[in-house]
């Protein structure tokens, strides 16, 4: 009985091992760090009562997948066009349209307004599916990975935008 416990224990390890064991390209580790850090913010969203701390936790996630979007559309899916299907490339352009039409009626109100939380858990929940459209075996990250592109240097120029999109649109948030 023990034996059996430490062999699953040492095969769930091995394989887990394998699968993390090999290292993702720069630009699918900052686009999932992103995906990490906006699915952590809705989860602290959802135990937020005051409605200061609300508002201030939403403009956080609105920036955030501002940037995310926007770098997304202006490096990663123009430069992946040809290694990922179409199909795929063409619902997370909608997808994200969707998201920012979803933040915009958001910031148009204020925490306490009728919807204003069940928009935020909608947005987070929207959010939810289009990362596991990337994310998923197939899925978008994983055709880019069997693609051409240098995905390190377009990590490179992802980040740079990154920060710069953060200054610019953080200092109109008032970052």
């Amino acid at each position: 009985m023990v034996a059996a416990a430490k062999s699953k224990t040492a095969a769930a390890k091995t394989r887990r091992t394998r699968r993390t064991g090999r290292k993702d390209p720069l630009a699918i580790t900052l686009l999932k760090q992103d995906h990490r850090e906006v699915e952590g913010w809705f989860d602290e969203y959802e135990q937020l009562e005051a409605d200061a701390e609300k508002l201030s936790l939403f403009n956080k996630i609105a920036l955030a997948l501002k940037v995310h979007t926007q770098i997304e559309e202006e490096i990663f899916y123009p430069e992946e066009r040809g290694e990922i299907e179409d199909d795929m490339l063409d619902e997370a352009y909608v997808e994200h349209d969707g998201a920012k039409k979803l933040i915009a009626e958001i910031e148009a109100m204020k925490p306490g307004d009728e919807y204003y939380d069940a928009k935020v858990k909608v947005l987070g929940e929207y959010i939810k599916h289009h990362v596991k459209e990337e994310e998923q075996p197939g899925g978008i990250f994983a055709q880019a990975k069997k693609g051409d592109e240098d995905l390190d240097a377009m990590g490179e120029r992802l980040k740079a935008r990154k920060e710069e999109l953060m200054r610019e649109l953080g200092a109109d948030q008032g970052h």
